[in-house]
């Protein structure tokens, strides 16, 4: 735990031009988005958070410069998703003397298995706003200020409620996804996740899989088939073109474009958008 305060700056998420400057002694590191958001939430007034990973890129594929390796190194802490998520950061973690918070070990989150490739795990724990708040409490303890997470959570909690709401009488249930990264959400809500591909958003089926994608899909009676942000749309368009169906974004969360971030947008107007995409594709009055 630390004390140290510094000037507010929040890398890549409330003010421009902070992304890429050095971190000084006394400021807190994220993996990505998401937690870059929570500590940016329950820090103390004036810890500084660098978010490593750019806007518009793939957390997964993360590669650290040196700029980054030394702020990994003199940061008062470094807050990442273990598991195997960031390989990189976690290579340069090995190397670091202070402290550094795995949100996944530390809050007890169960990785749920995924569906499609063998002995993968989901790691997108901040769908499930209940389990993005243990996250939250864990960080704010990190920080020695636990009760700087009273009021993120509270919020994470009334959006868990509008879903809770709005995903209760759907006329379907299934849920086909570009890949598998939406377990936790679907749990949660009683949905069930038909991904096309697993974990590994690149992963490419062969085309005897695609024809058996094709058939599973027909046999849910998706109207929608939903594609993510970050990686490409073409294995959901294919499938839909041979299904009948349409496309929608569902939006994983794991970082924003600049331009969201310029207009101030946030992970509760993501998951918002996500909720009225969902309705819109499940048929819930």
């Amino acid at each position: 735990m630390f004390s140290r305060i510094v000037l507010l700056c929040v890398a890549t998420i409330s003010i421009a031009g902070c992304g890429g400057a050095q971190t000084g002694d006394g400021d807190v590191v994220a993996a990505f988005y998401p937690l870059a958001f929570a500590l940016a939430e329950v820090a103390p007034q004036g810890i500084v958070v660098r978010d490593l990973t750019p806007p518009g890129a793939e957390p997964h594929d993360l590669e650290l410069d040196a700029r980054d390796v030394e702020a990994i190194r003199g940061a008062a802490l470094v807050v990442y998703l273990g598991g195997g998520f960031q390989p990189a950061l976690e290579d340069a973690l090995e190397e670091r003397e202070g402290p550094a918070l795995d949100v996944l070990q530390k809050a007890g989150v169960r990785l749920k298995s995924d569906t499609v490739d063998t002995g993968a795990v989901d790691p997108h724990v901040w769908l499930d706003p209940l389990r993005y708040a243990a996250v939250a409490r864990e960080i704010a303890a990190e920080l020695g200020h636990p009760a700087g997470a009273d009021a993120f959570v509270a919020r994470l909690e009334r959006l868990d409620a509008e879903l809770e709401r709005g995903l209760a009488r759907c006329a379907r249930r299934q849920l086909v996804t570009s890949h598998a990264a939406f377990g936790y959400l679907t749990e949660r809500y009683d949905l069930e996740q038909v991904p096309l591909v697993g974990i590994e958003p690149e992963a490419e089926p062969s085309p005897r899989d695609l024809e058996q994608l094709v058939d599973r899909v027909r046999a849910t009676g998706a109207t929608t088939i939903f594609f993510e942000t970050l990686v490409s749309s073409e294995l959901a368009e294919t499938v839909a073109r041979e299904t009948g169906a349409r496309t929608a974004v569902l939006d994983p969360l794991e970082g924003l474009q600049a331009e969201q971030l310029d207009a101030g947008t946030d992970y509760f107007d993501v998951m918002r958008e996500n909720l009225a995409a969902l309705r819109a594709g499940l048929g819930c009055p």
